[in-house]
């Protein structure tokens, strides 16, 4: 899965400027309408976040979010006013049929392009919330380390935490994972209440969602020819699949997202197909590759012509996921037996 700039200003002017306005994270709080100031007995406030504590001694005002599902997270928490803007590419999905679709006009679309320190520094964030792989890239040098040294506070996306050189991602399950973060930015933005709230309906979404009668093997198809793309047992598409009544094929590799071959999908012979919709190769291109391929041709999903669609942001951690488990949910049950 691919992850969802200008001249880098001096330390000193970034400093200077960020502690004119009082942003980061050790200082007074900014109302983001401009208005007073105001002190809050909440504050301040330690949350883990991959096993390290930040601690936030007011409410950020001017959060900068990379991709569409970690801006999501903090819009269907209704902190849009909290934000100065979001990065993410123009694919990101039907932002106009979700619950808080309305949050997206209310704040700034800084980027098409990865979260970096310009843009951060430009829109004048105290926080950055991304994640390894949705944003923070030590190639790039863009970590929550290098951010800090801007004086602007990072959050990991928690599905992201384990992820670098020598290790991946899994301290959790994905949902759980979700979970954590909707909790968590409760507590850093003192909206701990709706956050709770949010979680008990996602759960009892999930926990209603039927299952079939029996479990078809899935495979997820992100990209690639000669090698495909897929998700492994620590991605969030393969709790998705599980949620929704499935079995992820390459569920036993010990990795998120990660490329294998087709020879390995033939010997696993999967009955229905998950297409990641997302980027310059659109979903119904990735179909008619994936029916063309001559060495898929035997497999039970291309001959029973069972390929299901859905959208990056469904399958990656987001507050579309409970959504998502329950269309995958309806397409496995149709699903035929071999």
């Amino acid at each position: 899965m691919n992850p969802r700039g200008n001249p880098l200003r001096t330390k000193a002017v970034a400093a200077a400027a960020l502690l004119a306005l009082g942003l980061t994270a050790c200082g007074a709080e900014i109302a983001p309408s401009g208005g007073p100031t105001t002190a809050s007995a909440h504050y301040p406030v330690t949350v883990d976040n991959c096993g390290t504590p930040l601690t936030f001694r007011q409410k950020p005002a001017r959060a900068v979010t990379n991709d569409v599902g970690i801006t999501e997270l903090m819009l269907s928490l209704g902190l849009a006013d909290r934000m100065a803007g979001y990065v993410m590419p123009d694919d990101k999905g039907r932002v106009d049929q979700v619950p808080w679709k309305d949050g997206y006009q209310q704040t700034a679309w800084l980027s098409k392009q990865q979260i970096t320190k310009e843009i951060a520094l430009d829109a004048k964030a105290d926080l950055v919330f991304a994640g390894w792989h949705y944003g923070f890239d030590e190639g790039r040098g863009v970590t929550p380390q290098a951010f800090r040294a801007l004086g602007i506070d990072s959050y990991v996306l928690t599905e992201s935490c384990r992820s670098g050189k020598g290790a991946e991602r899994g301290v959790m399950g994905p949902l759980d994972a979700l979970y954590t973060d909707l909790a968590n930015l409760g507590e850093i933005f003192d909206v701990r209440e709706r956050a709770d709230r949010l979680i008990a309906d996602f759960k009892a979404r999930i926990a209603a969602v039927p299952q079939p009668e029996r479990r078809p093997s899935v495979f997820l198809y992100d990209s690639g020819r000669d090698k495909p793309y897929t998700a492994g047992k620590f991605a969030a598409a393969d709790e998705i699949i599980t949620r929704a009544g499935g079995t992820n094929v390459m569920g036993d590799l010990a990795d998120s997202w990660v490329t294998t071959g087709w020879e390995s999908v033939v010997e696993r012979d999967p009955e229905v197909i998950v297409i990641n919709n997302y980027g310059e190769v659109g979903a119904e291109e990735k179909r008619a590759f994936l029916k063309s391929l001559p060495a898929l041709a035997g497999v039970s999903a291309i001959r029973n012509d069972r390929i299901v669609v859905l959208d990056y942001v469904d399958l990656v951690e987001s507050p579309r996921n409970p959504a998502a488990i329950s269309t995958l949910a309806e397409q496995l049950r149709a699903a035929p037996a071999r």
